[in-house]
């Protein structure tokens, strides 16, 4: 039987970068699961307005300017740039400026996962952001990243100035919220375990295999 695990993350948060290469990373430690990995939405700060803030400031306002808050931010930045390099994501917070709203982005993800692009879209989300320093709240980034992925471009910008799928992907992330999730990623499987947390690629093929052990089982024909 499949296997359907949730991978509950943001676009703006740097562990979900490494969580979706390790959960790739397992899936291949782990072949005799058969996995179905769906992309849910998940806003760490809903309260950005659309047009994004200022990182810097954001950053500042968050975690404090205190010389112990600046060099808490910096070890876990580093210890970030550390885990990028071994799965080689290269984070370059250097360049980011904007502290992106994501929902939109999630629309993208949404649109992309029903054309089986999902995965693709979040990586390519994730590149614009922590590679590249792009604004993912800008609908010309969003448009650009649906070229890239070879998604229709004029059909993602029209979607953009509209309002599909705003209130299914609000929903959506509301449910998670409602269910429990407070930290990202978060991975949910068959509805029935999980586990949170950008774990290693062989813990989450043991979270994988696992899940195996806890779908329903198949009653004897005759059984009421």
């Amino acid at each position: 039987m499949t296997v359907v695990v949730e991978m509950v993350s943001d676009l703006v948060c740097p562990w979900c970068w490494l969580g979706l290469r390790r959960i790739e990373a397992a899936r291949k430690l782990a072949p005799e699961v058969d996995v179905q990995l769906v992309f849910r939405p998940f806003e760490l700060d809903p309260t950005i307005p659309a047009a994004g803030v200022d990182y810097k400031a954001y950053m500042k306002e968050k975690f404090g300017g205190s010389d112990e808050s600046r060099e808490r931010s910096g070890t876990m930045r580093q210890a970030l740039v550390d885990y990028g390099e071994a799965e080689g994501i290269p984070y370059r917070f250097d360049k980011i400026t904007r502290r992106p709203n994501s929902f939109d982005a999630h629309r993208l993800v949404r649109w992309a996962q029903g054309q089986d692009k999902g995965a693709e879209a979040k990586e390519a989300l994730f590149k614009a952001f922590f590679e590249d320093g792009r604004d993912i709240s800008d609908h010309d980034v969003l448009v650009d990243v649906a070229r890239e992925i070879e998604l229709d471009a004029a059909i993602v910008a029209d979607l953009l100035k509209s309002d599909a799928d705003v209130q299914a992907v609000r929903e959506e992330a509301d449910a998670f919220r409602q269910m429990g999730v407070s930290g990202v990623p978060t991975y949910i499987a068959n509805r029935a375990v999980a586990v949170q947390g950008a774990e290693s690629a062989e813990k989450l093929a043991k979270f994988l295999q696992h899940a195996t052990t806890q779908l329903p089982q198949e009653r004897p024909a005759g059984d009421a």
